[in-house]
């Protein structure tokens, strides 16, 4: 018997291009991988007894995270929006874009707006549905912006917003 867990709730359906081509890819190669695994798990099985074969046991473990993943992304993808244009005011702060922030003690820090299936890809990228991006969005160059942290409330201003990608900014 297990725990009761109440489900998470639903993140944005938003996606840059390139975050939803990366899954795309993603999902691509987690059916190579599962049918190597599948081999793989075959032949353990055809070893004998399977209650102490630990490479028999270890690939039905793998083959297992593999088929949750590809569940979750065959759901997800079909419900993404991707957002590939840039807003009308490229001044104002929306989904996509490079925020450069300076904190009360003058240290900047670069962040961009993404779907929550992307802030693994770089540090420097945050969710859409995240506390620092819901302070920021519509804001605008020098728009002074308050966030509540776990080490209490932190204020920043926006000093640039840019939709182009950044190669090098400030470290986070």
């Amino acid at each position: 018997m297990s725990r009761y867990r109440p489900p998470q709730p639903k993140s944005s359906p938003y996606i840059t291009a390139d975050g939803y081509r990366a899954l795309e890819a993603e999902s691509k190669a987690l059916w190579k991988r599962r049918a190597e695994v599948t081999r793989a798990l075959a032949a353990a099985a055809a070893e004998g007894d399977r209650s102490e074969n630990a490479e028999y046991i270890y690939r039905k473990k793998e083959l297992a995270g593999i088929d949750r993943r590809i569940r979750y992304l065959q759901k997800r993808l079909p419900d993404l929006t991707i957002v590939d244009h840039v807003p009308h005011n490229p001044a104002q702060i929306f989904f996509g874009a490079w925020v450069t922030l300076e904190d009360e003690q003058g240290k900047e820090c670069c962040y961009r707006i993404v779907g929550a299936d992307e802030i693994a890809v770089d540090p420097r990228y945050i969710s859409l549905d995240s506390p620092m991006a819901g302070a920021l969005l519509k804001k605008m160059s020098d728009d002074e912006v308050s966030v509540t942290t776990p080490q209490g409330e932190r204020r920043f201003i926006v000093t640039n917003v840019s939709y182009n990608p950044v190669q090098s900014q400030p470290d986070t």
